[in-house]
């Protein structure tokens, strides 16, 4: 029997961020979306899921979510049978960055979400070309539908975040290590250097996409998630 994937959105995302990897993988196994909603810290946040989460789980987190998904790791590394990181970073925030969302939070305080998400996900993160807009709107459309009240939340927990190359050192099950080559968020060389602190891991860079990859290149996305499933079941199965 295969083990279920939980799948953990990046910051003012939920399910539609992973469509076409949802779609494709529930075929094979069941796949649960984790968004967290609870906390102002990615420790209380990954604390609240894995009260939620099944007794062990193939773990993929997604900007946000794949540090919510180190945490996760960290807590119970005996519950997560192996981990995909995907445009997400290992290091914790620094002043000059924390004081960035200052402005953003007192604008999503002030009723002004709709400017705040705007400037928040500017077009450069994603790679170049006519399907930023589109993307763009879809981060918009979802991060209106979640509210001011997390964006608060999941702001601070940004500004807070902690350090976890050590829990990447210590990461004993299989991982993969994801990014659009055009990421200007999470660049493709903060990956280089995740990859380099997980023994286990394996590195992928994701042509003609950015921060958003698993929608910019969903179809690529799914295939190498589906492998990378695939390889653990049958290392489970010949163990």
């Amino acid at each position: 029997m295969h083990d279920p994937l939980v799948l953990i959105p990046g910051m003012m995302c939920d399910a539609r961020v992973f469509e076409d990897q949802i779609l494709k993988l529930t075929l094979d196994r069941a796949v649960m979306i984790a968004v967290p909603t609870l906390g102002e810290r990615i420790e209380d946040m990954a604390a609240m899921l894995l009260n939620q989460l099944p007794e062990r789980f193939a773990l993929a987190g997604f900007s946000m979510g794949g540090m919510v998904a180190m945490d996760i790791l960290r807590r119970a590394p005996e519950r997560v049978t192996r981990i995909a990181l995907m445009d997400t970073s290992p290091l914790p925030e620094t002043p000059a960055g924390a004081a960035e969302y200052e402005p953003w939070i007192v604008g999503a305080m002030a009723g002004k979400l709709d400017e705040v998400l705007r400037s928040f996900m500017r077009p450069d993160y994603l790679a170049p070309g006519v399907g930023r807009a589109q993307i763009l709107a879809r981060f918009h459309e979802m991060g209106m539908g979640l509210g001011a009240d997390l964006f608060i939340r999941q702001a601070r927990a940004m500004q807070r975040r902690p350090d976890q190359q050590k829990t990447l050192r210590q990461c004993k099950v299989p991982a993969l290590v994801m990014c659009g080559e055009h990421d200007q968020l999470t660049p493709p060389k903060r990956h280089s250097f995740m990859a380099e602190l997980i023994p286990t891991a394996e590195l992928h860079l994701i042509e003609e996409a950015g921060h958003f990859p698993t929608l910019e290149r969903p179809k690529a996305v799914s295939a190498i998630l589906g492998d990378w499933l695939a390889k653990g079941d049958q290392d489970a199965q010949t163990s």
